[in-house]
């Protein structure tokens, strides 16, 4: 039996007779397992992947330390370790990005690819003001109205996606811990930031995607980046590419798992 502790879903073939590296999605601030399904779904015919809730997030409320890349790392590689993963395809968006490059500069013979989704650490400018606000919001129309901002201008963010996070945040230390994150991923008012170098000498295949109109963390941070780092951005997206343009990054996710086993 399995000692994880963090929650998480898989989807896929089962897992006896399945030779391939599991694909892991990790979410972003504010989020959970949820808005992978799409993604999921979309690989479940013949890749094997799990989404995990990030500490603070979804239903991994109750782990002890208030949620930033360092200790999301720590736990979601000793989850995987407890499921008996030994080798992945990391997929990261925002937050979870910052969390799946960790992994990846920490043991990097774990991870066969490396998709990152306007991953947060790779430049110090961050729209703090955004997230502080959004940690505190509690009514769906507030939350739907600073929902909008993580999505590009065009983009009809529904109201079912407000109702869920409203809904989520009646239990019970869901506002604190979402609040305690805010203040643990940001530093003042920028954020820290990932030695970029170093990602860029790893030899797994690595790929950035970013969308222009991204208001949480400027598409900019994808400029100049080591050149091993593959980087894609979508015109007319904001900052949340796996849900505005979900087809895109599937395939996207599709060339990286196959440049990963070709490695």
């Amino acid at each position: 039996m399995s000692n994880a502790k963090l929650n998480h879903t898989i989807m896929g073939p089962d897992q006896e007779g399945y030779e391939g590296a599991v694909v892991v999605f990790l979410h972003g601030f504010a989020g959970d397992l949820n808005g992978w399904a799409n993604l999921q779904i979309g690989l479940s015919s013949s890749v094997r992947s799990i989404a995990f809730d990030l500490p603070g997030h979804g239903k991994s409320l109750d782990y002890p330390d208030p949620c930033n890349a360092v200790v999301a790392a720590k736990a979601v590689m000793a989850d995987m370790k407890a499921l008996g993963l030994s080798r992945v395809h990391l997929v990261g968006h925002s937050m979870g990005g910052a969390v799946a490059a960790l992994i990846a500069l920490r043991e990097p013979s774990l991870v066969a690819s490396l998709t990152l989704i306007a991953p947060g650490g790779f430049g110090y400018e961050i729209n703090q003001s955004l997230l502080r606000n959004y940690a505190k919001a509690a009514d769906v129309d507030t939350i739907h109205m600073l929902l909008e901002q993580f999505f590009g201008w065009e983009f009809e963010v529904p109201r079912a996606l407000a109702e869920h996070e409203a809904r989520h945040r009646t239990c019970a230390g869901a506002l604190e811990a979402l609040q305690a994150t805010a203040e643990a991923i940001i530093d003042g008012k920028v954020q820290k930031v990932l030695p970029l170098e170093e990602l860029g000498k790893l030899s797994m295949p690595i790929k950035v995607i970013w969308g222009t109109q991204d208001r949480v963390l400027p598409t900019r941070h994808s400029h100049k980046l080591p050149p091993m780092i593959a980087v894609h951005v979508f015109d007319r997206v904001g900052h949340m590419p796996h849900l505005e343009v979900g087809r895109g990054v599937l395939a996207l996710i599709r060339q990286n798992i196959a440049a990963g086993r070709a490695a």
